[in-house]
């Protein structure tokens, strides 16, 4: 009775109404976020057609196998169906592991609504074990359920469908720019997601509050202090990053918000000095809406050439923070990052 599904698939079967559930369920791969709503998907319908109790072992090649079958053989107090969750992280039960599964296997093809339903949590598989005896024995008796994994490309647009589930829409560039902000990070990404369903409201997202929401860690905001800077207000910039100090936030962030910004700017400045498409390639570097009206305007403010020295600049304070002396440079790593800052956000500015 082999079933191979993908997670889409599950979830369709599942939701389909009077869809019959196997008696044995096989679920592998890799991401800890998709095998977990795959089983808690699973769990929930189980429960909706009469399984009330729940066992969980975790077993391995050394385990106790044979609690596995009087599990499946023993009768509730109460009379009640069961869910018996084995899961094996090694993906390596062993020769009794492997002869238990495939025993259970048997069973279910035998009792198809049997009292218990078997739930199997496994690894991504490799070719040598999808071959071996005991799953071949589990994809007879049961459904199987192989959960791929995100690839980095198909990111962005799964983020979108996630997104859309909350009612929720963000236009393709946003998206890539949260997919490169997670590094292929489900749980992140899922997390992310959910911050911007409980701050936002349902419909179009804008790409400058996505950004916010996304990366605002630092309590006293280091985009205020990147908005500070590429307006030209010395003041509020001084002030931003003496509340950063104060606050106790990371250094390596604060550079990193400055000097990333210093570094993309550096780019456009440079493609327009060379007359290239300078709306075009902000586009690409995900600049947008209000950051984009402040970095047009810084680039109007600061003169060409100090835009590469800035970035050498950043380099300097980044050999600081490492506890690396820098010829030229303050010792405090602080100090001279609020030169650096000051480097952009005073250029321009009136005597």
């Amino acid at each position: 009775m082999a079933q191979p599904l993908d997670a889409d698939r599950l979830a369709e079967q599942l939701q389909r109404p009077g869809n019959r559930l196997a008696p044995l369920y096989t679920v592998s791969g890799d991401e800890p976020l998709l095998v977990t709503e795959a089983v808690d998907a699973l769990r929930a319908a189980a429960r909706g057609a009469g399984y009330t109790e729940r066992l969980s072992m975790v077993m391995d090649a050394r385990s106790d196998w044979s609690a596995v079958i009087a599990a499946t053989q023993s009768v509730s107090l109460f009379g009640d169906r069961r869910i018996l969750e084995l899961k094996i992280p090694t993906g390596k039960p062993g020769k009794p592991g492997a002869d238990t599964l495939a025993r259970l296997a048997e069973q279910a093809e035998k009792q198809p609504d049997a009292d218990t339903l078997v739930l199997i949590s496994l690894p991504r598989l490799d070719k040598a074990t999808r071959e071996s005896r005991w799953m071949q024995a589990l994809a007879r008796g049961g459904a199987m359920v192989d959960i791929a994994s995100i690839e980095r490309g198909r990111l962005p647009a799964w983020i979108g469908q996630r997104l859309a589930r909350q009612n929720q829409r963000a236009d393709n560039a946003t998206l890539q720019w949260m997919a490169d902000k997670v590094e292929g990070n489900l749980l992140a990404a899922h997390q992310e997601i959910q911050k911007l369903g409980l701050l936002y409201p349902e419909g179009q997202l804008a790409a400058e509050d996505v950004e916010r929401a996304v990366l605002n860690v630092a309590r006293y905001d280091v985009f205020g202090l990147r908005d500070a800077m590429l307006a030209g207000d010395t003041a509020r910039t001084i002030r931003m990053l003496d509340g950063l100090r104060a606050e106790g936030e990371a250094l390596p962030l604060v550079l990193w918000a400055v000097g990333e910004e210093i570094r993309l700017l550096a780019r456009v400045a440079q493609a327009r000095a060379l007359g290239q498409d300078v709306n075009g390639l902000m586009r690409r570097l995900r600049i947008f809406g209000a950051h984009e009206r402040l970095a047009l305007q810084a680039l109007s403010r600061v003169q060409p050439g100090v835009w590469p020295a800035a970035v050498q600049h950043a380099h300097e304070v980044d050999r600081l923070i490492k506890g690396l002396s820098v010829p030229g440079r303050l010792s405090d790593p602080w100090e001279e990052m609020t030169r650096l800052a000051l480097r952009v956000a005073a250029a321009g500015a009136r005597p």
